[in-house]
């Protein structure tokens, strides 16, 4: 489904990612693992065509984003949830949901995508007037993958959902990920620092190292796999 080959991308001088592959299979919740500047979050900005590569390609469904502005990504189906949650605080719960759909027209295609985030987030329902800002963190993260929801994708990149929230929700967010990925069938490229979480529910994994992936593996053989365990799993 999605398609990268030998993708590199610099900040100025910095080479944040060198000659990075992996791919992602229809219907898969895929992970990518590894410390803070690894390249994990330069990696979906480059699919979401917020940066340009230096080098390499990415293709979706078998088409080339190559050059396309984020929202002509976002109209083939790919959404993106941005590393800390990035909801515009002055606005409501309702108003940012609403911002998910800002392309699709249909007004009884709005109120279903509605219905079905209320449906998978019951507490965005109950907040639904609430100023966003006044959120708890997990309750806007709940909010930021509603909002991409919102845009009906066939495809959703998350990352880091777990930064800043506390342990019960953390658990919930993720219960949440593996109902979006079996119910609505929606194919998931998850960024998570928090691995031993991010490879019990996905089903493979790649390990991003300085900007290079060095692992790749089903996420049941990565946590069992001694490198792994001992720089990522506490083990």
């Amino acid at each position: 489904m999605l398609e990268i080959r030998n993708l590199s991308v610099s900040y100025g001088a910095i080479t944040a990612l060198h000659d990075v592959t992996l791919s992602v299979k229809p219907g898969n919740i895929v992970t990518l693992i590894g410390c803070n500047g690894a390249g994990k979050s330069t990696t979906l900005r480059a699919v979401s065509g917020l940066l340009k590569p230096q080098a390499g390609q990415i293709s979706y469904d078998g088409k080339s984003l190559a050059g396309l502005p984020p929202h002509r990504i976002v109209q083939l189906g790919l959404s993106h949830v941005p590393e800390g949650r990035m909801v515009f605080a002055n606005l409501t719960v309702h108003e940012n949901l609403m911002m998910g759909a800002y392309l699709q027209r249909d007004k009884s295609i709005i109120r279903q995508s509605l219905e079905s985030v209320f449906s998978t987030f019951p507490r965005l329902k109950e907040r639904d007037q609430q100023v966003a800002g006044t959120l708890s963190g997990g309750e806007q993260q709940m909010l930021a993958i509603g909002r991409a929801l919102m845009s009906r994708p066939k495809f959703l990149m998350m990352d880091e959902p777990s930064l800043g929230i506390a342990p019960l929700l953390v658990k919930t967010i993720f219960e949440k990920i593996v109902e979006i990925n079996r119910t609505q069938g929606i194919t998931i490229l998850l960024v998570e620092q928090n691995a031993n979480l991010a490879l019990e529910i996905s089903h493979y994994g790649y390990v991003l190292e300085t900007g290079k992936i060095i692992l790749s593996d089903c996420s049941a053989a990565l946590r069992q796999n001694p490198q792994v365990k001992s720089a990522y799993l506490g083990g």
